[in-house]
């Protein structure tokens, strides 16, 4: 039995590369859209993986992990971009 290390794993994932297929296929090509699923899994168990692809798909550029994680990172409970950083340090901290 070979090993497929560029293949889909579970259901999410197969399910995402499947609408990934379907929705932009003009922009990302078969490896991309398994990477790209693989890469924003927390996002398909959260069920966000077709907001994810179709921002994707919508997407101009490189179908890369850049443009996985702005999706991800931009749509659902997190399209508030997260958590503010860190207050900057003040001189008494130094």
């Amino acid at each position: 039995m070979a090993c497929h290390s560029n293949s889909p794993d579970g259901r999410a994932e197969t399910a995402c590369v499947d609408d990934c297929h379907a929705r932009a296929a003009s922009r990302c090509d078969e490896r991309e859209c398994i990477r790209g699923c693989k890469f924003v899994l927390d996002r398909l168990l959260e069920h966000e993986g077709r907001n994810v692809v179709a921002c994707v798909a919508s997407g101009k550029g490189a179908c890369d992990d850049r443009a996985w994680a702005e999706c991800a990172a931009t749509i659902g409970v997190h399209a508030d971009g997260g958590p503010p950083g860190p207050p900057p340090r003040s001189e008494d901290e130094e």
